[in-house]
């Protein structure tokens, strides 16, 4: 009893570990054998003063210690595998395993797309298991060297003023809100209706537009949010049909006479689209600025959809991906930019590429504060979901092909008639929207491939293209004033200004009144300079 009360820390710990081999000196009083420490070498002690030995001993016991501690960890390891190993010996064939396999599965088939990334000779399970494993030893690595960055400027907060805007009233009983610049409705030759693009709203329409422009061609430029943007009604479940709809309550509210001209720019441009199929009799013309197309289009070839994408950065191109297939995620990866209440340039939060012209432009003053109000009025009500379903509705099913705009008429014909077809080269009637299409495409822009202007042309016989060369996403479509009478010349021709609007009944009379009265002054003033009585 006494023996097992004076047995010392190692002691104790060399019974549940085992022999390792390793002999600490001067614990317990005890000195160790003189064969043991010659066994061990002559480097614990040697030849060194004795004045060390003690500093040396302690360093030989923490060494011995950790030695110990990690053989037995060892131990318990290959205990506890061997326990979990015997636990599920034949747990495969339980119901739970069999739910389990039956999720894993499911899951599987669904991450199958991502193998298409991988090269052919590589087992996907093994290959992904090692990307996640890089993955995560990356994140670790940077979120432990994030605490040695220095420190940066935090980001101001967004300030969101108070509610502005005019609304109407949609049958619906949404409320829709809207924007006016330009002429008077009255006196407008030109009336033009721009859907916003994504993170934007109605104070968007054409940035920098002037006054004096849109009075010297007569233009009443209308734009309005987007439901689920700045101060307009959400709409569950919206698709592109409901918002031509949108477009076409919006032009019959502000009394908008017959036709008007729609623009769309960038992500905008899928709404103009939707107008031109759907509401094609009050449309008079489509101005579009690099607009976006459905990459899976019918009518798009493989290469026409790779050319889409080419130029894009890789976190956009995942977050197609989560669009298109998992949408479920993107809340979260907006909370973090532009939902944050936090200010940001517009590459930062779209992982956006961009060119020197526009690199350019995004750095000036005059942008940026467009941007911050811009942005700061498209989140006002602080809801993802109008933004994922605006990111769902770019990639998913549209309802039409871009092919379906214009289609040439199909006659019904007998065997006759299509024999005769093949000598007579006339012409076959179109049909869908006739009139102008205009389409502007900066051939530096790495937002929207220039590949997707051809394959507008190529599916859309009567869009004309207008190439710019050196111009980006941003640069010839925002704060240009030479672009835009570029622009307006190109749609309208030469400026005519507003129209004289129509006298009222009131004031043709006064006009009347003032023509008959005027002679009889004259007269009096006449006859008073020479004197009649």
């Amino acid at each position: 009893m006494s023996a097992a009360a004076t047995m010392t820390w190692h002691e104790d710990l060399s019974t549940l570990v085992g022999d390792t081999g390793v002999r600490l000196p001067g614990a317990g009083g005890h000195a160790p054998p003189a064969a043991n420490v010659a066994a061990v070498g002559a480097g614990w002690y040697g030849e060194e003063e004795e004045g060390r030995a003690e500093e040396e001993g302690w360093a030989q016991q923490a060494k011995g210690f950790a030695e110990s501690t990690a053989e037995m960890l060892r131990e318990l390891g290959r205990g506890l595998w061997d326990v979990a190993a015997q636990s599920l010996a034949g747990a495969e064939d339980s119901e739970l395993a069999r739910r389990l396999r039956k999720r894993a599965s499911a899951t599987g088939k669904r991450l199958s797309f991502m193998n298409e990334y991988l090269p052919e000779e590589r087992d996907p399970v093994r290959c992904w298991l090692i990307v996640a494993a890089v993955a995560f030893v990356t994140l670790l690595v940077l979120g432990v060297g994030s605490g040695n960055e220095t420190p940066v400027e935090l980001p101001k907060k967004l300030i969101i003023g108070p509610p502005s805007a005019d609304r109407i009233k949609l049958p619906d009983g949404r409320h829709l809100a809207y924007e006016e610049q330009g002429v008077s409705a009255n006196r407008a030759r030109f009336s033009l209706i721009a859907p916003h693009s994504f993170l934007s709203s109605r104070l968007a329409g054409i940035p920098g537009i002037s006054a004096s422009l849109l009075e010297e061609f007569g233009v009443r430029l209308v734009t309005y949010d987007l439901p689920g943007f700045g101060e307009s009604d959400p709409h569950l479940g919206r698709n592109l049909n409901s918002s031509a709809l949108d477009m076409l309550y919006l032009a019959n509210a502000l009394n908008i006479p017959e036709k008007f001209w729609v623009v769309g720019y960038s992500g905008g441009g899928m709404h103009a689209w939707s107008a031109l199929r759907y509401i094609p009799d009050r449309i008079a013309g489509a101005a579009m600025f690099a607009p976006m197309v459905n990459p899976y289009d019918s009518k798009m070839t493989k290469d026409e959809r790779r050319k889409t994408w080419d130029t894009w950065s890789t976190k956009r191109k995942l977050m197609h991906i989560l669009a298109r297939r998992f949408p479920s995620l993107l809340p979260f990866f907006y909370r973090q930019t532009f939902l944050s209440g936090k200010q940001g340039q517009p590459d930062s939060w779209l992982s956006l590429s961009l060119g020197k012209k526009d690199k350019t432009l995004l750095e000036g003053p005059v942008f940026n504060a467009f941007w911050e109000r811009n942005v700061a009025e498209s989140v006002r009500q602080g809801d993802a979901r109008p933004f994922v379903e605006e990111a769902v509705l770019q990639v998913s099913d549209w309802g039409f092909s871009l092919s379906d705009i214009q289609m040439q008429k199909k006659e019904a014909r007998g065997f006759f008639e299509l024999i005769k077809s093949l000598f007579n080269q006339a012409e076959r009637e179109w049909v869908g929207f006739l009139g102008p299409i205009h389409i502007w495409q900066g051939m530096d822009d790495r937002v929207v491939s220039p590949s997707v202007a051809e394959f507008v042309r190529r599916v859309v016989p009567g869009a004309t293209v207008h190439k710019l060369l050196a111009e980006g996403h941003f640069s010839y479509f925002c704060f240009c004033d030479e672009c835009h009478r570029q622009i307006f010349s190109t749609l309208f021709g030469i400026p005519q200004g507003p129209i004289n609007p129509a006298l009222q009944p009131s004031e043709v009379v006064s006009e009347l009144t003032e023509e008959t009265t005027v002679p009889d002054n004259d007269t009096d003033q006449e006859q008073g300079k020479s004197g009649l009585p």
